[in-house]
């Protein structure tokens, strides 16, 4: 996807994320400040002073786009979708009608967003971004801290005042969020994006024996973390959406499906049934993006097909 170097955008991607084993290894976040309920960060949270720069195709915006449905912040905070090309691109497309330009800066390409808040940026340009428009600077691109904003810092001005991280559940809610970042939801880019076949193959045995426990868990009760949704639902869900279309076929994480797992494909299912999730959920861009990266498909061939229902009936209210 590109990165930038002294405020100037290069299209090849950084060789930090490569290790010396030739395993994949996630650069963090750079942008890491907070939005709050009282300001005190600098950043008070207020309806209309935020816009979110997001992709259909990725799963971390896809995080934030959930949250800010969830808690009921469409008419809050602002969003833009990039277009299906490298690198981020906003703007208008008949063949895209779900894709947002930025209404707000108007810029055609992200990394402008990062050179307006600092000329001399160099680092990786990723969505979610969160900008705020009082101060025409990017807040926070790390989606896990930005779903925490909307969860909360929002609360005078959300329509929901569900908490998905309520306070008594959170020992367990940060356990299984570990697990499930570490082997599922950046397992499969390990095991996509590897240049060894040991790494690979670590990756992929991880992912496995992860979803297997994810399995387990789900036979037990309805959501990972009991009887109630949380954000450890939210975060492993846009990588249960992406599996069978992308990730199985093409990062190789082919011993099964989603779909060859009946307690994880009817949780998905229940989870996409939830009020307004339905929308954020977009197959084609998943196919559109995944099989764009040349790395892992040379020459760009997109499957028609999509042999995925997320509609379908589903089996987990048999614990209510």
């Amino acid at each position: 996807m590109g990165m930038l170097v002294d405020g100037v955008w290069q299209v090849e991607d950084p060789e930090a994320e490569i290790g010396a084993g030739g395993d994949f290894k996630r650069i963090q976040s750079v942008y890491r400040d907070r939005v709050t309920a009282d300001g005190a960060s600098g950043f008070k949270a207020e309806a209309g002073r935020y816009h979110l720069y997001a992709a259909w195709v990725c799963p971390w915006a896809h995080r934030t786009a959930i949250f800010r449905v969830l808690k009921g912040l469409e008419d809050a905070i602002s969003i833009s979708f990039a277009l299906p090309d490298e690198g981020w691109t906003y703007g208008e497309d008949p063949a895209y009608p779900d894709c947002i330009p930025d209404t707000v800066n108007g810029f055609k390409h992200l990394y402008e967003a990062y050179t307006a808040s600092d000329p001399r940026y160099t680092g990786k340009v990723t969505v979610p971004t969160l900008w705020d428009k009082q101060t025409g600077r990017v807040v926070n691109n790390e989606s896990s801290e930005i779903i925490r904003m909307l969860n909360s810092a929002f609360a005078g001005v959300a329509r929901s005042d569900t908490d998905y991280y309520p306070e008594s559940l959170r020992p367990e809610i940060d356990a299984v969020n570990a697990l499930v970042y570490e082997k599922v939801n950046n397992g499969v880019y390990r095991a996509g994006f590897a240049r060894t076949q040991a790494a690979y193959e670590e990756a992929y045995d991880g992912l496995f024996a992860a979803l297997d426990e994810l399995e387990a868990r789900l036979a037990r009760h309805r959501y990972l973390v009991g009887s109630v949704q949380t954000e450890a639902d939210w975060r492993l869900f846009p990588t249960l959406v992406r599996f069978d279309l992308a990730y199985f076929p093409l990062f190789k994480c082919n011993r099964q499906r989603i779909a060859d797992f009946p307690n994880l494909s009817n949780y998905m299912r229940d989870l996409y049934a939830t009020p307004g999730i339905a929308g954020t959920v977009k197959p084609r861009h998943y196919q559109l993006g995944y099989y764009s990266l040349r790395q892992v498909n040379p020459h760009g061939i997109v499957p028609k097909g999509m042999p995925i229902d997320y509609a379908g009936a589903h089996d987990r209210d048999r614990f209510a």
